[in-house]
Order: structure tokens, then C-alpha cells, then sequence
């Protein structure tokens, strides 16, 4: 027996977050009934469960991608406000996929999508501490002392921020802004630009350019690739997936 949310994700309708959302929400029937609680138990195969009234099924094939975000996209699978979602930039896939975490509207960059909600949720699991790279294009000179503070951990609203790998990549040459890499396995939200500005640079352009040992490689911005077999073992093999 397991959680009608853990079911849900596991078969690739939705992430075990959202599937949560859509119980309370009163979409999610066991067996005819209607749940509405996050507790409720149920049997995979045996049990029929359904989301707004259309039966799940659990012989999904995983699907893996790569995808390049550019700017003016958000990461998810809808907005209710009208704008954008990465999903719109796989037009091809037909099966519902969401995104590994999210970049924000103006950063760019190497997101994740799948169908795999037992991956995705270990990839996003603090304890499994997995790096992500990011190029940074910062306002002004970010001199080694703020570089160093960067490396060691700094104080924001919500807490020190965990040690990162920092390195000066380039200055301009009239010092209105600079390239600075950043390498951090934290998730909070705006955390690279957030960490820039507390050390008195304004981000002025924000590019992911790795995660959990994959990169941008041979993918143009707006462009996606499937994941080779071997990298989604190693990417199940960072987030603790046994199979």
C-alpha cells in the first residue's frame, strides 16, 4: 500500500507536490470516491484511481529531457496568468512531463523535465546536495574579498547560505560588469542573484549551465535532447533511485 500522491507521481501525472494539490482540491477519486485527504492509502494496480473522473494508468513509459530554457518562460506546466511555460517549448511530447525544479522567468538555462516523479523528487531533496552551475553576469567589479565571502557562505533573510564554488570568469574592460561562475547545491528561491546582491552586485543576466554533472552541450537556447540512458542512471544514481 502506499499514498495516492506517491501513486500519482509515480505514474507520471503529476509531481507529488502538485498530486497533493489535486487531492485537496477534490479532483482525485479511489474506486468511485472522491479524496480529499493527503493519508488515504491505495494499492497500485489493484485499486482504480482516477484524476477528474479519467483513469490513471500506471504503465507509463519515463520520459527524459534536456532542455536549454531561454528567457521569458516559466517552470511549469501552466500559469494562470498567461504566460509562457518551458512544457510549450517540447511541443512534440505528447505525455505530460513537468520540470525538476525551476529557473526563474529571466534566468536561462539547463532544466530538467520528466515524467519520473520519484527521480525528481530525490534530485530535489536537500540531503542528496546536489550542484548546480551558474554563470552569472554581475553588475561592476566583484572584487576577491566579496568572491571569497561568496565561497564561504553569506548571510541572507532566510539563512547563511551553505559553502559555494566561486570563480572570476571575466571583466569588462570599462568595469561596468563581470562573468562570475557560481556552483551551489541549495534551492532557494533567486538564491544566486539574492547572493550577487547581498554583496552589493546586481545580476544583470543569469545562465545555469550544469546540474548534477550534465550540461549545456550541443543544445542551442529554446532546444531540448532526450537523456541518454546512462545519464539517467546517473542522474537516478545522484537522487538515491534504486531502479
Amino acid at each position: 500500500m502506499e499514498r495516492l500522491q506517491k501513486i500519482i507521481s509515480r505514474a507520471g501525472a503529476a509531481s507529488r507536490r502538485e498530486a497533493e494539490r489535486m487531492i485537496l482540491a477534490g479532483r482525485v477519486q479511489l474506486n468511485g470516491q472522491v479524496v480529499t485527504e493527503l493519508g488515504v492509502q491505495a494499492e497500485a494496480g489493484q485499486d482504480e484511481i482516477a484524476i477528474d473522473g479519467q483513469v490513471l494508468q500506471l504503465a507509463v513509459p519515463r520520459l527524459y529531457f534536456l532542455l536549454n530554457k531561454p528567457q521569458g518562460y516559466i517552470s511549469a506546466v501552466k500559469d494562470d496568468r498567461g504566460r509562457k511555460t518551458v512544457v510549450e517549448l517540447l511541443p512534440e511530447v505528447k505525455e505530460y512531463i513537468y520540470p525538476v525544479g525551476r529557473l526563474d522567468y529571466d534566468t536561462e538555462g539547463l532544466l530538467i523535465l520528466t515524467n519520473d516523479g520519484e527521480m525528481m523528487n530525490g534530485l530535489l531533496h536537500p540531503s542528496y546536495e546536489i550542484d548546480k552551475t551558474y554563470i552569472a553576469q554581475a553588475q561592476g567589479v566583484v572584487k576577491q574579498g566579496q568572491l571569497q565571502k561568496l565561497a564561504e557562505g553569506i548571510l541572507l533573510e532566510d539563512g547563511m547560505t551553505a559553502p559555494a564554488q566561486v570563480k572570476l570568469l571575466k571583466q569588462a574592460k570599462d568595469n561596468s560588469s563581470c562573468l562570475v561562475q557560481l556552483t551551489i547545491h541549495e534551492g532557494r528561491n533567486r538564491q544566486v542573484r539574492r547572493m550577487l546582491q547581498a554583496v552589493g552586485h546586481k545580476v544583470l543576466k543569469l545562465r545555469r549551465v550544469g546540474f548534477a554533472g550534465l550540461d549545456l552541450q550541443g543544445v542551442a537556447p529554446g532546444s531540448y535532447r532526450q537523456l541518454k540512458p546512462e545519464e539517467v542512471a546517473a542522474l537516478k544514481k545522484f537522487a538515491g533511485v534504486q531502479k
